[in-house]
């Protein structure tokens, strides 16, 4: 490694990711555990369509507060 380069590296979900990226706008949120919330529980994508994908997986869910948005879903399509 260079020297300006940290030894350490901070292992963050990506709830934890995209939570500190939303207060760094100035939104106030919090990452959830996988699996928790009940919007986790359904399917993601209808069925019926011809290009919507097969295989999706849960990244986890952010709470957000202060807002008309209670809850974001993080997915990984494909």
């Amino acid at each position: 490694m260079h020297d300006s380069e940290l030894d350490t590296f901070v292992l963050q979900t990506w709830g934890e990711k995209f939570s500190s990226m939303l207060k760094s706008i100035g939104v106030d949120s919090k990452s959830k555990q996988i699996g928790t919330d009940d919007v986790e529980k359904s399917d993601y994508f209808s069925r019926y369509f011809s290009q919507t994908p097969r295989m999706v997986t849960n990244k986890g869910c952010i709470d957000v507060e202060n807002s008309n948005i209670d809850v974001i879903q993080i997915i990984q399509k494909g």
